[in-house]
Formats: C-alpha cells, sequence, structure tokens
C-alpha cells in the first residue's frame, strides 16, 4: 500500500475538511435535493440536477481525503536533520542560468503550493534534488526545459 508524505499542519487541514464535508456539507446538500424533489419533476430539474452533482462531488473528496488520511505517513520537518535533502526540507536554490535565489520546502502532494514556496515531493524538481547535499549542482528536467541548479542552503524547520 502506497503511503503519502505530509506534514502535520496538511494532516490537521484534511481532517478539518472532512469534518466539515461530513456534518455541515452533506447534510446541507441531502436538504437541498429534497427541497429540489419537491419542486417536481425531476427530468428538468435544474436545481435536482446540480444538488445531485454536488453529492457525486461531495461523497468523492470524502473518499479522496479518508483515503489519503488512512495512508498518510506524517513527517515534522521540525525533528529532521542531516545534510541531504529529504522531504520536508527548506532547500535554497540558486538557478545557475539566471542567477537568482529561489527557496522551496519539499511537501506532501496535498500541501503544494509553488506560489508560496511549496514544492510536491513528486515534481520533477524535487525529485531532482532528493538525496542531494548543499554545494551539489543539478541539472533537472523540467515542463518548460532543462534548468541547473546548485543547492545553496539545507535547513529543516
Amino acid at each position: 500500500m502506497q503511503k503519502y508524505p505530509m506534514t502535520p499542519p496538511c494532516l490537521k487541514k484534511l481532517e478539518k475538511e472532512l469534518k466539515r464535508l461530513r456534518e455541515f456539507d452533506r447534510p446541507a446538500n441531502v436538504k437541498a435535493i429534497e427541497e429540489a424533489r419537491e419542486h417536481g419533476d425531476l427530468k428538468e430539474n435544474a436545481e435536482y440536477k446540480y444538488a445531485k452533482e454536488q453529492q457525486s462531488l461531495i461523497a468523492g473528496r470524502i473518499e479522496y481525503i479518508e483515503d489519503r488520511i488512512s495512508r498518510a505517513e506524517v513527517i515534522d520537518p521540525s525533528k529532521l536533520s542531516g545534510d541531504k535533502v529529504v522531504f520536508g526540507a527548506t532547500v535554497t536554490l540558486e538557478n545557475l542560468d539566471t542567477d537568482q535565489e529561489v527557496v522551496y520546502q519539499i511537501v506532501g502532494e496535498d500541501e503544494s503550493d509553488i506560489d508560496n514556496g511549496r514544492l510536491s515531493i513528486s515534481s520533477p524538481v524535487a525529485r531532482g534534488l532528493i538525496g542531494r547535499e548543499v554545494g551539489d549542482e543539478v541539472k533537472i528536467r523540467t515542463p518548460s526545459g532543462a534548468k541547473r541548479y546548485e543547492i545553496v542552503d539545507l535547513v529543516y524547520k
């Protein structure tokens, strides 16, 4: 069974979303379906069709979150250390082609947010960094072409 690495805040966020879906969204959706049924002919009832679509989306999201939580491998980056890049590391990179520095934290798929420097463990850049050390030069093939980086700093926080 495949495990999904995630940080403790991600697990809490998923648990909170699951609780909201179960305790608020799903009951509200059931009520919306009941109200739409009262309007008569279900074949041409847009409210009913929309509520049924929402029901499917909610059920799918609940199933997805339950699966992720059940297979979560929660890793607290603040308890990690070392000189190699692993899940949870915050890595400062210098793009050797543009001389620009970027800082990424390597996180799970459900918490990645590139605009905020949170890079998915399954991304090409993260996969290219895993196991490397400060000072290493890394060539990574990305969808926008090959990029060359040097690992400038590595911290766990």
